[in-house]
């Protein structure tokens, strides 16, 4: 009604032309609320692109940080790896070392043995050749001396050999029981040597377990991390405690336990004890393991 009482009087053209300009002027400004709403969508799109590319660029340094750690702890487990296989090599090395040098003992041992039987048998070979050389020539002297006696008494060959061994006899008597006595005497020295070889391959057989109890002493370990403490880098804590104590310290793979080894009863418990103080104490480097085993030694004494 508002409508129709405004443009009762009104020209029509220009009411047409009004309602053109309306239109117009309606249309511009659909277009320019259509152009902000594509602002604002335009840039919301962009804050939305930037957040997702901020949100990606810290997706992935966190994600290259996690790797990081990672490959840090992957890293430090493998070196722990390697540096127990390393001590499990050196610990091998040893111990190969130690049957190697026992087995050249051994070798050096049979070699000894082998040229005391060659020089025996060369000088029952020479026994044997000098006694054949000495009958050789006893039997031409036999032989001259009947050749003489005959021409001498023109005895016939049997008189003259009654007469010759007769006179052999006499002189042999006494070279024969010489000869009985240095034979007998040879014969109880073989029959002592046989005896003490015997008794000798006895001893190396049966005094194995005996000399490992009494030679050999062990200390208790909490766990086996503590060997390679002992060892030390390199082996210079072992080097060091060898040293100091004069005993032999063997870190086999027996669980947890290590072994000190020495036939001087006193040098022996020294290292027992000083490699029990020392692993109680925690503080194993080569300065430590001399001032322990100053006061051990010591104190035992």
């Amino acid at each position: 009604m508002i409508v129709d009482l405004l443009f009762a009087d009104a020209d029509p053209a220009w009411i047409v032309g009004s309602f053109a300009v309306g239109l117009i002027l309606a249309a511009g400004v659909a277009v320019l609320i259509e152009r902000v709403r594509a602002q604002a969508v335009r840039r919301r799109a962009d804050d939305l692109l930037a957040q997702a590319e901020k949100d990606a660029e810290n997706a992935k340094k966190q994600a290259l940080l996690d790797a990081r750690e990672e490959a840090l702890k992957d890293r430090e487990k493998l070196l722990k790896d390697v540096e127990k296989l390393r001590q499990e090599v050196r610990e091998a090395e040893r111990a190969v070392e130690k049957r190697e040098s026992a087995a050249e003992n051994r070798q050096g041992q049979l070699d000894k043995r082998e040229r005391t039987m060659e020089a025996a048998q060369k000088k029952a070979v020479e026994a044997t050749e000098s006694y054949e050389k000495r009958r050789a020539i006893l039997d031409k002297v036999l032989d001259e001396q009947k050749e003489i006696l005959l021409k001498i008494t023109g005895f016939d060959r049997s008189q003259a050999e009654r007469l010759l061994l007769k006179r052999i006899d006499a002189e042999l008597t006494e070279e024969i029981g010489r000869r009985l006595v240095r034979h007998e005497q040879q014969l109880k020295e073989q029959l002592e040597a046989k005896a003490r070889e015997i008794l000798a391959t006895a001893i190396q057989r049966y005094a194995a377990a005996h000399t490992a109890d009494t030679t050999c002493s062990t200390v208790d370990l909490a766990s086996d991390d503590m060997k390679g403490r002992i060892i030390g880098k390199e082996g210079r804590n072992i080097r060091a405690f060898e040293k100091a104590t004069g005993v032999d310290v063997i870190v086999d793979d027996t669980p947890g336990v290590v072994v000190v080894s020495s036939f001087d009863a006193v040098r022996r418990e020294v290292a027992k004890a000083s490699m029990q103080r020392l692993i109680a104490d925690g503080r194993i480097h080569p300065a430590r393991i001399e001032e322990v085993v100053a006061e051990v030694r010591e104190g035992i004494e």
